[in-house]
């Protein structure tokens, strides 16, 4: 297969893939999601499969079944019956088994303490990304200095919503840093692939107007630092934010001539997954340079 056309076969199944994430309230057919990709029905569900490692079928309600983690997780007053009719199953019992044959755990033990890392290997496939095939916009502005409230997460990459759920604890009970009106950070220290133990270094940030006093979620009050900034901004789920933070390190940085601040990147969550479909989620990747 030529690269012209490995490009043009993963630009086709980003684009039904994308498809899937917009309309999961929707009944998916395999000739609907053949049409969307302009694959031959008879040949689509092969090529879906030989290309991600799992059916099609298998990962619309993976899709499913991951946003239904993140309302069991961050949405405490949502009812499991509403959520598992959101999944497109008939009832709580069925999303029960279905929910326990992927993660181990049946909704209401995940509720009250989700197994992360069993959670985060049924991700472990490929999905096909556009990043090839676009050109990516990078602004460079000028960063003020923004005091934060900070959860330190030292642990492995896949306890982060561990530490996510934590700080939405303290956020909720201190009113010091509320979603509505401020800002929300994440400070990158390590790379997840190459540093994936309890040596992982990530601070999850609030921004705030007054220091933070002593709780128990072991929230402290930081900064983060002033200056300029390469801006480059990431549509859709997280999972593959590492594509955009390599082609800022590995092919923009080298070709613009700028040099890197002694400062960690960041991101800056424009929205959150407890307010927006996964699809919708806006961050943007800060590079802190000279």
């Amino acid at each position: 297969m030529s690269g012209t056309t490995a490009r043009n076969y993963a630009e086709r199944l980003h684009r039904v893939c994308d498809y899937i994430y917009q309309h999961l309230d929707d009944d998916l057919s395999l000739e609907q999601l053949s049409q969307v990709a302009h694959f031959s029905k008879y040949h689509f569900h092969r090529q879906f499969s030989e290309y991600t490692g799992i059916s099609v079928s298998r990962f619309i309600q993976l899709m499913r079944l991951k946003r239904a983690s993140y309302r069991l997780a961050f949405d405490q007053d949502d009812k499991i019956i509403d959520i598992a009719l959101e999944a497109q199953f008939e009832n709580p019992e069925s999303f029960s088994r279905a929910f326990k044959n992927a993660f181990g755990q049946t909704p209401s033990q995940f509720r009250a303490q989700p197994e992360w890392p069993q959670w985060h290997s049924k991700y472990q496939f490929a999905q096909p990304t556009e990043e090839g095939n676009i050109a990516m916009e990078i602004k460079l502005i000028e960063f003020k200095p923004t005091k934060v409230a900070v959860l330190q997460h030292r642990a492995a990459p896949d306890r982060i919503y561990d530490s996510v759920s934590k700080f939405i604890e303290w956020r909720k009970q201190s009113k010091l840093s509320p979603v509505s009106t401020s800002r929300t950070f994440g400070i990158i220290y390590d790379d997840p692939k190459t540093k994936p133990g309890d040596d992982f270094r990530f601070d999850i940030c609030g921004s705030i107007e007054v220091d933070v006093p002593a709780n128990p979620q072991g929230i402290i009050t930081g900064q983060i630092a002033g200056g300029r900034c390469a801006v480059l901004r990431h549509h859709g789920s997280l999972d593959n934010v590492s594509d955009k933070m390599y082609y800022l390190y590995g092919k923009w940085l080298p070709e613009s001539g700028e040099e890197l601040r002694d400062a960690p990147a960041f991101f800056h969550y424009l929205n959150l997954i407890t307010d927006v479909e996964e699809h919708a989620l806006q961050t943007d990747i800060y590079l802190p340079l000279k």
